[in-house]
């Protein structure tokens, strides 16, 4: 700390952990969409510190803690305060506990990131990271308001889909994130194509479209994992036989 602080990436963080703010304030005030949108916002925040940080060299011990601070006020908490206010106080102790599951698993995951950063290195993330959650929870909540000009209410769907995001962030199960693209190097011509058509598709339909690439993400998670197991047990079943 005598050396004092990087400004740029901490800022960053800061400005992430802002929206997360706002986002509890918004839930509050009991605009859903607006608590949504600003639990989106402070994603892209979040991922521009991190790529920031890196690309300056100016990652540190104090940036990695602020921004696991920063993600457990805007992907953690921020979150459990929406989707309590909107879906789950109807269900009365159930909802505030399911929701106090998501904030503690989420709190659980950060802290378990920050061990594995430095004991190990891999590319993809040992559980559901937190911003990914958050963001499935977040896109319903404005995919719904959008479609339904409503916000969910009494809901056993986003009852059992908060606690099935939530045991997945402290699950062991693989899951990828933006950090395994390197920019930094060639890819081919068609996957900036498949990037511009990804940013096109949003652009035109936000709440439609970000929702189902949330939804996608979810799936593709559960069906890798089921994957990964069946060879895990094909090849123990091999070793047993030989």
């Amino acid at each position: 700390m005598k050396r004092g602080v990087y400004i740029l990436p901490n800022g960053l963080t800061l400005v992430g952990m802002f929206f997360g703010f706002f986002s509890i304030v918004s839930s509050l005030k009991g605009d859903f969409t607006m608590a949504g949108w600003a639990i989106l916002i402070a994603n892209i925040f979040d991922g521009l510190d991190g790529w920031t940080a890196r690309m300056t060299n100016s990652t540190s011990r104090f940036g990695i803690e602020l921004d696991s601070l920063s993600d457990l006020v805007a992907f953690g908490v921020a979150p459990a305060i929406m989707i309590f206010t909107c879906a789950l106080s109807p269900f009365g102790r159930i909802g505030w506990a399911v929701s106090f599951l998501y904030v503690s698993c989420g709190a659980l995951r950060l802290a378990r990131y920050n061990v594995q950063m430095v004991t190990a290195e891999s590319k993809h993330f040992t559980g559901m990271p937190i911003p990914a959650a958050a963001s499935i929870l977040s896109t319903y909540v404005i995919f719904y308001q959008h479609m339904f000009n409503t916000h969910p209410g009494k809901s056993y769907f986003v009852l059992a889909l908060t606690v099935l995001i939530s045991l997945f962030m402290i699950s062991t199960l693989r899951f990828h994130g933006a950090k395994e693209i390197n920019f930094k190097e060639r890819r081919p011509f068609l996957f900036l194509v498949a990037l511009i058509l990804i940013l096109t598709v949003v652009v035109v339909h936000p709440p439609i479209t970000l929702f189902v690439l949330a939804i996608l993400y979810l799936i593709w998670g559960i069906i890798e994992n089921t994957y990964l197991f069946y060879l895990k047990v094909r090849q123990q079943s091999r070793q047993s036989e030989q």
